[in-house]
């Protein structure tokens, strides 16, 4: 369960299912029985490309409908899924998770704080009106407006802007206080998203409803929402990009969320497909006959948060319970072997750049085989005490699980675990307000990286004020050895920087990494073409589905 949280609104998002994997690595062998049919090897970023076009298809949100369609509120797996094929970024995010120039043709960096965006002509919203730079510098301003609630609004991104400016007819300039080298990526997602600034001030509080809805430049278009029932996307015949033009000319969403429904639904073929399969569904929809379950390379991971409080507030102890806990078992039954063992909070292949750095740095940190013995010597005068009480959202059986062989792992340590399930309406807090936090030791999470980039990930977790850094986690090197990543431009150099603060981040272990799970995507035989990798959260996945 990942919340994104701001201020204004805590989002809350129970997984049925999680994260992450792949890259070059291969996956996880495959268990007797029906999951035997699974794909194996590495993971995939793309399914077989479409043969032909189709009048209609149906996909499942199985996270639920969307709170809102504005992209500055897309901030958690139903709005994300819809709104990357409404609404475009500067940059594109492609399968195999390279960044390219999308709404802005090309992007210099002339100076480390600099950011200029040349943008293309020719583009135009779904009502015909053209695309401005006023428009650009509109969207991206709503991000620093308070006004405008910004779920992405961020001391990491957003507050790091110090002006953002048209600097000529087809050109923005960002200029930010201090150098980071992964803001032009954050393009990629809505922070970059451009939309028709006439149509949102006319919206005003109703934009992003099924009533004021939005207006963008993307391959779909908002047809209909009927609250409670699907949203219908059109294809947009005047898109910009006619090599990117949309395969299928309309395209309902679904909002199916119990599992047996969902895997029922995709067996016989009600729907076409869905991404996030739940755990519990993956028996019956790798033995189908009527499509195939496809595994994909994510940036998705399991971990156990620590608060900072109590035992678990040690990290001698969070290590000790890493390395006593079974996580490849973890990976193999709780996740049906669709899942690899973490060793890192970065997901194995959770990059786009450095990968002859980032390998063999993940491959270097310590491995995931149970170690009782080595556990026990850190932990030595440590044990006894209160339980240390771990929360997670009661709803979900697969954090249980995971819990009960956390919990045989402290026991063997002389520790006592303690799993707490909490309503899912009330897990978000956990993400948002400290007065939630108090009286738990820790909570689970299922997280995952906004971008192919672990230095943006790292600094969520370590950063001093990160957004995600929930027991205070405080190292004065690796502060500046994160400043020193951002103000690097060169890919390999900072690749080095990161795997320095990756290794010194899990000395300390402040999340307790488990499992990162790869894409569960399921086609019907009818239908193919759609990315297999995580990118369908920022890039319009459902552009290349057609006809198998």
């Amino acid at each position: 369960m990942r919340i994104r949280a701001t201020a204004a609104l805590a989002v809350t998002l129970g997984l049925g299912l999680s994260a992450c994997g792949g890259g070059t690595a291969g996956g996880p062998a495959a268990p007797a029985g029906p999951a035997a049919a699974r794909q194996t090897g590495d993971l995939l970023v793309t399914t077989p490309a479409a043969k032909g076009e189709l009048d209609k298809a149906t996909w499942n949100l199985p996270f639920g409908e969307p709170a809102s369609l504005d992209p500055i509120k897309a901030f958690n797996y139903p709005e994300n899924t819809v709104v990357a094929n409404l609404c475009e970024g500067l940059m594109r995010l492609d399968p195999d998770y390279s960044v390219k120039p999308n709404l802005a043709e090309k992007v210099a960096n002339p100076d480390p704080k600099t950011w200029v965006y040349t943008l293309r002509e020719g583009v135009t919203f779904w009502d015909g009106e053209p695309m401005t730079a006023d428009d650009v510098v509109f969207s991206l301003r709503r991000h620093l407006d308070p006004d405008e609630g910004s779920y992405w609004a961020s001391d990491q991104i957003t507050g790091n802007i110090d002006s953002i400016e048209k600097t000529g007819d087809h050109e923005v300039t960002i200029r930010l206080k201090q150098p980071d080298a992964t803001l032009n990526s954050y393009m990629v997602t809505p922070v970059g998203v451009v939309v028709e600034k006439a149509q949102r001030e006319k919206a005003g509080a109703k934009y992003g409803t099924p009533e004021g809805s939005v207006m963008c430049t993307g391959p779909f278009k908002v047809a209909s929402w009927q609250k409670g029932s699907k949203i219908t996307m059109d294809r947009n015949d005047a898109y910009w990009d006619a090599a990117r033009k949309a395969k299928t000319k309309q395209l309902d969403l679904q909002f199916i969320v119990d599992p047996g429904a969902i895997a029922s639904a995709l067996d016989t073929g009600a729907i076409d497909g869905s991404y996030d399969v739940p755990v519990g569904a993956l028996d019956r929809l790798s033995a189908s006959q009527n499509g195939k379950l496809y595994l994909g390379r994510s940036l998705q991971m399991v971990a156990v948060i620590s608060t900072g409080n109590g035992l678990l507030g040690d990290p001698a102890v969070r290590r000790a319970l890493a390395m006593a806990t079974d996580r490849e078992a973890i990976a193999q039954t709780v996740f049906a072997g669709t899942a690899q063992a973490s060793r890192s909070l970065v997901p194995r292949g959770g990059w786009s750049y450095g990968d002859e750095v980032f390998g063999p740095a993940y491959d270097a940190l310590p491995d995931t085989k149970k170690n009782i013995e080595e556990a026990k010597k850190l932990v030595a005068g440590k044990t006894g005490g209160a339980p240390i009480v771990i929360a997670y959202p009661s709803e979900r059986q697969f954090y249980a699980d995971i819990l009960s062989e956390v919990a045989n792992a402290g026991r063997e340590l002389g520790l006592t675990i303690q799993p707490k399930g909490v309503p899912s309406a009330q897990y978000g807090a956990f993400f948002s307000d400290a007065k939630a936090r108090a009286g738990y030791d820790g909570f689970m999470t299922t997280n995952y990286m906004d971008i192919p980039d672990p230095l943006a990930f790292l600094r969520t977790i370590a950063a001093k004020g990160g957004s995600q850094n929930f027991n205070g986690y405080e190292d004065p090197q690796v502060q500046d050895l994160i400043g020193k990543a951002a103000a690097t431009a060169d890919d390999a150099e900072r690749a080095k920087v990161t795997t320095e603060i990756q290794s010194k981040v899990m000395e300390q272990t402040p999340w307790i990494p488990i499992a990162a799970p790869a894409v569960q995507l399921f086609l019907n035989k009818r239908v193919t073409g759609v990315p297999a990798s995580f990118v369908y959260l920022y890039s319009p996945w459902a552009a290349s589905l057609g006809a198998a």
